[in-house]
């Protein structure tokens, strides 16, 4: 490797500065530090620029009941960050009045906030019905207090969409922790129970896969039909659509590529891979990420390295839609994660 190997070390990856030193410490190309900025040049598709803004996506906290290896957020139990009813009220009165027709409710545990049913049903009062909520599924069995999210799900045509790393036992406990495929069947069959997922049901269920190590995921309709096969054979269960997403080098995942001494290959393995038909739809381009505290972010990726939109506007108590449609989208290494092969955003692949 021209670059030299990083070491398995403890050393805490929390703080956003330090993990974007280390994406920018070195990919080399013919002895040149070779940049995502360099790589869109060469295909024209630098600078990056947004379309119309179509989605919200809010980070509704980092609180969590799953510590799972590869999550970008560094969400657990112990997480305090929770969205304040006062900045969830700011996200309606946005919404109200953009482009924006959709929102994306993430976390963490997105249901954890103690505001979370309140918002939903205020977006649905106000016409939003495009509300995405990304689940994992085990907080359904958490605590008896969630236990009527299906139902709740399917009172205001909730779009679910839930996290299994795959369709066997083994690999999704060694990603997410022990026990979690079992709870991950129970919560998606009583999914499937008040409709979601089956056929003429307007109820939509959509799984996300993500690799469960330093590797690329395989072809997203081969993997759906994998899926789709496995999961109705073993447990008679229905859903719609797969997302396959690339992990990017952020927080937990990079503390793993390092201590596993992956790094180096797996970020050549990204640049390798790099697609310019991919660029063309990242989710950079049409959405706007709102972190709990209202800061406004190109990704929720850029969220977890603390990079805010390059915009006069930077929170979402002053949100000017013309002034962030007008913008530079910011970039940097860890972006080579989604435009590799057929391109990766929170939809699934790109192309």
């Amino acid at each position: 490797m021209p670059i030299k190997s990083l070491k398995a070390r403890k050393e805490n990856l929390a703080n956003p500065s330090r993990q974007l030193e280390i994406l920018n410490g070195g990919i080399f190309e013919e002895g040149k530090t070779l940049t995502f900025k360099d790589k869109i040049s060469k295909t024209n598709n630098y600078p990056l620029r947004p379309k119309i803004i179509e989605i919200l996506q809010l980070n509704l906290g980092y609180m969590c009941n799953q510590v799972c290896a590869h999550c970008h957020v560094d969400a657990g139990p112990d997480r305090k960050e929770i969205m304040t009813k006062e900045t969830l009220q700011q996200c309606l009165d946005v919404i109200k009045n953009t482009s924006a027709h959709t929102l994306d409710l993430t976390g963490g545990a997105p249901e954890m906030n103690p505001n979370f049913k309140w918002f939903v049903e205020e977006a649905s009062k106000i016409g939003i019905n495009d509300i995405i909520v990304r689940s994992n599924l085990t907080i359904i069995l958490a605590n008896p207090k969630y236990k009527d999210l299906p139902d709740f799900f399917k009172k205001h045509n909730i779009h679910v969409v839930s996290s299994l790393p795959f369709y066997k036992r083994e690999k999704t406990d060694k990603q997410r922790g022990n026990g979690v495929f079992d709870k991950s069947i129970k919560a998606l069959k009583m999914l499937n129970t008040v409709g979601y997922g089956q056929e003429n049901s307007k109820l939509k269920l959509d799984l996300v896969y993500n690799p469960s190590g330093a590797f690329l995921p395989t072809n997203q309709a081969a993997m759906e039909n994998d899926f789709k096969k496995a999961l109705k054979e073993d447990f008679d269960i229905d859903f719609n659509n797969l997302f396959a997403i690339t992990n990017l080098p952020i927080s937990r995942f990079l503390e793993y590529l390092i201590a596993s001494e992956n790094y180096e290959d797996y970020m050549y393995s990204l640049v390798d891979a790099y697609n310019p038909a991919a660029v063309e739809n990242v989710m950079c381009t049409n959405t706007i990420s709102i972190s709990w505290d209202g800061w406004l972010y190109d990704c929720d990726f850029n969220q977890m390295l603390d990079l805010k939109v390059n915009s006069k506007v930077k929170h979402i108590s002053e949100y000017n839609e013309d002034l962030l449609n007008d913008r530079n989208i910011i970039i940097s290494q860890h972006c080579y994660g989604c435009t590799a092969g057929a391109g990766s955003s929170c939809q699934g692949s790109t192309i």
